[in-house]
């Protein structure tokens, strides 16, 4: 019984501070509860809890940190629009207008750069999105 007390009071800091060691250490405590159970001494639960715990530190810690920041998630939105190639449509100048067809939408459009024209038919870069504007370059 005093292994599930264990176990809720670090399941508690593991709710409050968001650090998963306290779920391994929670884990780790259930495990002893588990041996209790079965009718194993108090040395053998000690045992079993520091095994787990530290495994589960040992192992599951490093693979979680890896995964958290291993490689960048995947864009979505406007976010995965940017860098991609596009068709102009309309002339897009100083005046302010242009079109383009990006990702198979049209899309208005403005240079990066103030002075630069693009024609009908030429591929263009997108830079950024500002609102429903494509940046092209």
């Amino acid at each position: 019984m005093w292994w599930l007390i264990a176990a809720v009071g670090l399941g508690i800091p593991l709710v409050v501070t968001a650090m998963p060691e306290f779920g391994m250490f929670a884990v780790g405590a259930v495990a002893g509860a588990v041996v209790a159970a079965l009718g194993g001494g108090i040395v053998t639960q000690v045992i079993v809890f520091a095994a787990v715990s530290v495994a589960l530190v040992a192992v599951v810690r490093p693979i979680a940190k890896r995964a958290r920041t291993g490689r960048p998630g995947m864009a979505s939105g406007v976010d995965a629009l940017k860098g991609k190639q596009a068709t102009v449509l309309e002339r897009i100048d100083d005046s302010g207008g242009g079109r383009i067809k990006l990702n198979g939408e049209v899309w208005s459009a403005r240079a990066l750069d103030e002075g630069q024209v693009y024609e009908p038919g030429q591929k263009v870069d997108v830079v950024d999105i500002e609102g429903a504007t494509a940046v092209v370059m």
